[in-house]
């Protein structure tokens, strides 16, 4: 009989003094090793932080979204972990489905298992903005042309990774654009990918990306300037027609 794998969840905060008890407090009585990235939080979040039974590594200031990842993966991998799981502070990720991922890593036939907040339709939904909806739909659409995959959501944030084979990728986008790099750079590696459903929750619709990101054709933008600078920085490893048209038309961010 095989050993349960080693799992550790990770969670990215920053100014989520509101949820962060709440949600910690539903992970850990799941019975896994949490790592928490508190990206510079100006809140009460540290404080909480300071209370809670998890390990806890701080930026000094807000470096984004991408380097929490980062510092994620780097530690799992360090610590000895086969398999990181991601989520969420805000409760728009439920701990509850966190036994669904396991499942699915046992069955051992994936090196990525992304949450999909539309690859089956919960009937108690919430409904996104629009602008985000587009967004998401529109840079999904080019990824799998480009890249040969069929998913249904390239940003949700509730994942589990296998260490061992995302060990060797050169991640650096530390903004919200780090899905674009990630996903470019597992189709290099051939990581194999599936897709499990999760609720798509809105807590807080007026919740920003802050900076220019605000702004959905910025945003857009950005997105689609790291997905092609990726693209052609990787086009040895990529199908043939990954880079079809974008050589001349990457911008700066």
């Amino acid at each position: 009989m095989s050993l349960a794998p080693k799992i550790l969840v990770g969670i990215p905060v920053y100014n989520e003094a509101r949820y962060v008890d709440d949600v910690l407090s539903k992970v850990r009585s799941l019975g896994y090793d949490v790592l928490v990235v508190d990206d510079g939080s100006t809140d009460d979040t540290p404080m909480r932080l300071a209370q809670q039974p998890v390990e806890v590594a701080r930026h000094a200031v807000n470096r984004g979204y991408g380097r929490s990842m980062q510092d994620m993966l780097r530690w799992g991998c360090c610590g000895s972990y086969e398999w990181l799981i991601t989520m969420d502070c805000d409760l728009q990720h439920e701990p509850a489905a966190i036994p669904d991922f396991v499942a699915a890593i046992e069955r051992n036939d994936a090196d990525v298992i992304s949450g999909s907040r539309y690859l089956d339709m919960h009937p108690e939904n919430d409904a996104p903005p629009v602008d985000r909806q587009s967004i998401n739909h529109d840079v999904t659409m080019e990824l799998n042309a480009r890249l040969e995959l069929s998913i249904t959501d390239a940003f949700c944030g509730f994942k589990a990774y296998r260490l061992r084979t995302c060990a060797s990728l050169a991640l650096d986008a530390d903004g919200y654009d780090f899905p674009m790099q990630f996903w470019v750079q597992a189709a290099a590696a051939d990581l194999r990918i599936v897709e499990l459903p999760v609720r798509l929750i809105y807590n807080d619709p007026s919740r920003t990306f802050g900076g220019p990101l605000n702004e959905p054709v910025a945003r857009r933008r950005h997105y689609l300037n790291t997905m092609h600078r990726e693209l052609l920085r990787c086009a040895d490893q990529l199908p043939a027609g990954a880079i079809a048209g974008i050589e001349d038309t990457v911008l700066e961010a």
